[in-house]
């Protein structure tokens, strides 16, 4: 009797969860079914599949990637330029910050690993306007300085996932280094780096889809008439009025998530590990 309420329990377990996982899939198919579609069938048939009538073929995509006057290859460009700047400064700052952290026990350095977890809790709201104030003074507005930005919000996180592998790391292979006359960047750099591995493609793979997918921090900070990335350029494509074309929207939607969506699904074995890793070592 017992194995067989277990095995029902297992069983509502797997509806309840594929129901919910249908309804988060929804909005995606919504996309790509949308894309394909001529902007008038968007509004009025939503979740129908294109028909003869209302298949627009690779119409949306030209017309998104070619609407107004500022080219969608540039926002391209922008995009990978801040996302792999900015997941290339928190890789290497917050897991130096961690290690150190996590080595010397003292009093400064709980404060400030505390004060890194604690902005993991505050809301972006919170700090928006004076960030914007104060990246405008130091002239971070631009894709070679938002990384900078980025670097600040990411660290929370980052660190808290580093600093719990570190813990787990035996002091005794740095003992060891030192005594080989390795300094503190040779010991990091040569030891602790390769160690932290899996980390480090973890906290990598989230930042990357966190930053590509970022709207509200370009936004606020870059200068848009000179710099957009792709979700500020879809953003923008609006006609008279307003108006705006939802099937050349949904069009660069697909097209913004398909490399995420792609390299998630190539790394999600390294997220597990790593959060697992760095949340549960230590």
């Amino acid at each position: 009797m017992r194995i067989l309420a277990k095995n029902r329990g297992k069983t509502l377990l797997t509806v309840l969860f594929s129901a919910i996982s249908v309804i988060y899939i929804l909005p995606v198919v919504a996309v790509v079914l949308n894309s394909f579609k001529l902007n008038t069938f968007v509004k009025t048939n939503t979740f129908d599949f294109p028909n003869s009538e209302s298949f627009a073929g690779f119409a949306n995509f030209e017309k998104g990637m070619t609407f107004g006057n500022y080219p969608f290859l540039n926002s391209v460009i922008y995009s990978v330029i801040i996302t792999l700047l900015s997941t290339a400064l928190i890789l290497l700052f917050t897991s130096m910050a961690a290690w150190y952290i996590s080595r010397r026990n003292s009093v400064v350095c709980k404060i400030v690993y505390y004060l890194c977890i604690f902005s993991m809790v505050v809301p972006f709201q919170m700090v928006m306007f004076p960030l914007s104030k104060t990246a405008d003074r130091l002239n971070l507005n631009s894709p070679w300085t938002i990384p900078i930005v980025y670097l600040g919000f990411g660290a929370g996180l980052a660190i808290f996932m580093f600093a719990g592998f570190v813990k787990s790391i035996p002091l005794e292979i740095e003992e060891a280094a030192a005594i080989d006359g390795c300094g503190p960047v040779r010991t990091y750099f040569s030891v602790v780096m390769p160690m932290l591995y899996p980390t480090m493609i973890s906290v990598g793979i989230l930042e990357i889809m966190w930053v590509w997918n970022d709207y509200l921090l370009p936004v606020l900070v870059l200068d848009i008439n000179k710099y957009r990335t792709i979700p500020i350029h879809i953003q923008y494509l609006k006609g008279s009025y307003g108006t705006v074309d939802l099937g050349a929207t949904m069009a660069l939607i697909l097209l913004s998530i398909i490399p995420v969506i792609a390299f998630y699904l190539a790394c999600q074995k390294h997220i597990i590990k790593g959060v697992a890793a760095g949340a549960v070592k230590g």
